[in-house]
């Protein structure tokens, strides 16, 4: 089955309307110049409910943070897993004894241009340390930002990284087009955040329940009509 992760969480509403659509990971941006940042306070609040109603995974999304910030904050929140999503060397990973994985951006794709899963494979393969799942993330290329942009990646090149590696594929992503990136990419699970927003930073529930539904449909063959409501 597909896991799911609706990144981006700011409030205890939003965090609770996530798990109630049927999320397996939550994700929490610690960095301060996204518009889905949220500080410490605030998610150890948030995280502090949840634990006691939902398995989900907590992650948090850091962007070129220090390792005694990254530490501190995951002890404060209690998160699971840590997401470096910035321009982190390889070796950083090891100080988190397999509880992170790296982000990774692929271009988009240009009509006429092959892919380059070649040589994306080769600046992946040094985060990979771990049997992490996920062992990487996939995201889009955008000058200036770091995720959340809502620019579709390379769906060629993240399927032939999904054949060897557990990945989280991201950028993008809406009920729409979900289904049809889970059908062609085959990732281990599927990363939201702008997709599922009726504003920047603000989760939508009709949204995010589409958004697992067409995952679900998919896997189940339902071809029903997809439910927001």
């Amino acid at each position: 089955m597909t896991k799911i992760k609706i990144c981006g969480i700011r409030t205890l509403n939003d965090a609770l309307a996530a798990v109630d659509a049927g999320a397996d990971m939550l994700g929490f941006n610690f960095y301060k110049k996204s518009v889905r940042y949220v500080d410490v306070g605030m998610c150890r609040s948030i995280t502090s409910v949840l634990r006691t109603r939902t398995h989900a995974r907590f992650v948090g999304v850091f962007v070129n943070a220090s390792v005694a910030e990254i530490k501190a904050t995951a002890g404060t929140c209690g998160l699971n897993l840590i997401q470096l999503h910035g321009d982190e060397t390889p070796e950083m990973l090891d100080v988190f004894n397999g509880k992170a994985f790296k982000a990774i951006r692929l271009p988009a794709p240009v009509v006429g241009q092959v892919s380059a899963s070649a040589s994306v494979a080769e600046s992946v393969y040094p985060f990979l340390k771990s049997a992490l799942k996920p062992a990487l993330l996939v995201d889009a290329t955008v000058k200036g930002v770091y995720g959340g942009s809502g620019v579709t990646a390379d769906w060629s090149a993240a399927a032939e990284l999904a054949k060897k590696y557990p990945l989280l594929l991201a950028g993008g992503l809406t009920p729409e087009n979900v289904g049809d990136a889970v059908r062609q990419v085959k990732p281990w699970g599927v990363d939201v955040a702008s997709g599922v927003e009726s504003r920047p930073g603000k989760k939508d529930t009709g949204k995010m329940k589409a958004f697992v539904q067409a995952i679900k449909r998919l896997e189940t063959g339902d071809r029903s009509p997809i439910s927001s409501l």
